[in-house]
């Protein structure tokens, strides 16, 4: 697995190593972690530019294939369409875990506030957590096994290319069934 961690500490970067070297996978994981707090309200969408601010989108609950505590909103596009550029924020409250899952597409990850604790594999595991605070970055390739949990109320937001899926790697973890 190939590790690029830029503006990262020598903490940060020798446990993402850790966790990088544990498998074969070629997989690539990208991390930063950022000491200013500050955060642009503007957004690029193709060629025409969207200004927006947290208090004009829609927030309601989570799709159901998060467990139940977790806020969304919709920044930009459609999470629903495949091959769609997507923006969402999630709001999670203090101690929410989204255990081991994948997604079906890369997946961009910028903590806006609170703190994202991240850690990549099958099975949680609290010694493999990384802590990301305010506009800490992190992004993950398609189908890599990653889970989370959050410190304090935490709000991040995530940019992909849809579909927005979720696929837990252990069943009895999918809120769903």
């Amino acid at each position: 697995m190939l590790l690029r961690v830029p503006n990262a500490g020598p903490t940060l970067l020798v446990a993402l190593m850790l966790a990088a070297c544990s498998d074969g996978d070629s997989s690539r994981i990208t991390a930063r972690n950022s000491q200013s707090a500050s955060a642009s309200a503007s957004r690029s969408s193709g060629g025409a530019h969207e200004m927006g601010h947290d208090s004009q989108f829609h927030w309601g609950p989570a799709p159901p294939i998060f467990p139940p505590g977790a806020q969304f909103a919709v920044v930009q596009g459609d999470p629903s369409v495949p091959g769609a550029l997507f923006t969402v924020r999630l709001r999670f409250p203090n101690g929410y875990v989204l255990p081991p899952h994948t997604h079906p597409t890369d997946e961009n990850v910028t903590v806006l506030r609170g703190t994202f604790l991240i850690g990549i594999g099958e099975n949680f595991s609290n010694d493999a957590l990384v802590a990301f605070k305010d506009d800490g970055f992190v992004s993950a390739p398609a189908h890599m096994a990653h889970f989370a949990t959050m410190r304090g109320e935490t709000e991040v937001q995530v940019h992909a290319i849809g579909p927005f899926q979720l696929t837990y790697i252990h069943p009895e973890d999918d809120p769903t069934r």
